[in-house]
């Protein structure tokens, strides 16, 4: 599966950093950007799936091995792709 859309710049939050396993954090954004929202509501993929058409941010949720929630969200321009944790939002 071809990446979807462009990332822009990659930033990850100090905490994202602090606590996440890199391999698992560069695995989701590759997943990320080829529209695998992973641990999304169905509401959320739907809304993902009509904003990448309409140029709006993308949102993906994941966890990595050791269970830690994070989020990787694209803004919409396109020029940013920030990896954080819920509460770094």
């Amino acid at each position: 599966m071809e990446k979807k859309f462009d990332l822009g710049r990659l930033v990850t939050t100090r905490s994202a950093l602090d606590a996440l396993n890199p391999q698992d954090v560069l695995d989701a954004i590759a997943r990320h950007s080829k529209g695998d929202w992973g641990e999304v509501c169905e509401e959320d993929r739907e809304e993902n799936e009509f904003s990448l058409k309409e140029g709006f941010r993308l949102l993906s949720v994941y966890k990595d091995r050791s269970g830690t929630k994070f989020w990787i969200i694209t803004e919409a321009d396109r020029s940013a792709t920030t990896v954080l944790l819920p509460e770094d939002y």
